[in-house]
């Protein structure tokens, strides 16, 4: 198992990248922390630098997944006594849990969005694709983001999950893991937003907080 470390600790490192506050300290010379909901996202990035600096952090928190699953995990699988599947799930939830957990700032990132969809379209591009359409019309309707993207990642796990045992096609189990527990990741890092929406107080797209 030693031949996952290198696997392990660069697709942890990489998903550690805090893009947002990055941005934010290179663009205006703020931390993101300190304004709107203080999360370390492209949510955020939208509230505090604007349209364009959000697009830009969520493709490159896009990226970071891209990069652990086609990159880090294709070079360094020869050595892994995993498949090259699930050596490539490994190294985009490890990406992934970077992103939610960064050693940089303190253990307190983003809520895993970005990067997880970043995994996804690397290895599920036709259902990313059919979740992301939904956020966008999720988001459209309503202007949550937040639930946009809880709603998108459901679509997922039950899209894998009605794929292999409703209609009986040849999907890895992997994958039936990997979408169940983002899944439930995403749902436990949006649980402050999934209060202010049964509340009503849920910042919407465009307005304040």
């Amino acid at each position: 198992m030693l031949s996952l470390v290198p696997i392990i600790t660069l697709s942890y490192l990489v998903g550690s990248i805090p893009t947002a506050l990055l941005m934010g300290r290179i663009l205006k010379g703020v931390d993101v922390r300190n304004f709107g909901s203080g999360n370390v996202g492209a949510a955020n990035t939208f509230r505090v630098l604007g349209a364009v600096p959000a697009v830009v952090c969520l493709l490159l928190d896009a990226g970071k997944g891209v990069l652990a699953v086609l990159v880090i995990a294709v070079i360094f699988s020869h050595a892994s006594p995993l498949s090259l599947t699930t050596t490539k799930i490994l190294g985009g939830a490890v990406a992934i849990l970077g992103h939610v957990f960064p050693v940089w700032i303190g253990f307190k990132g983003g809520k895993g969005v970005g990067t997880g969809a970043g995994v996804l379209f690397s290895l599920l591009p036709l259902e990313a694709a059919g979740a992301c359409l939904l956020f966008v019309v999720v988001v459209a309707l309503t202007r949550y983001i937040s639930l946009g993207s809880m709603l998108a990642v459901i679509f997922m796990a039950a899209a894998i999950l009605v794929e292999k045992f409703g209609f009986g096609l040849k999907v890895p189990t992997e994958f039936v893991y990997l979408t169940i527990v983002l899944c439930l990741l995403i749902l436990l890092t949006h649980r402050s937003n999934i209060r202010r929406l049964l509340e009503g107080t849920e910042g919407k797209l465009g307005g304040k907080g």
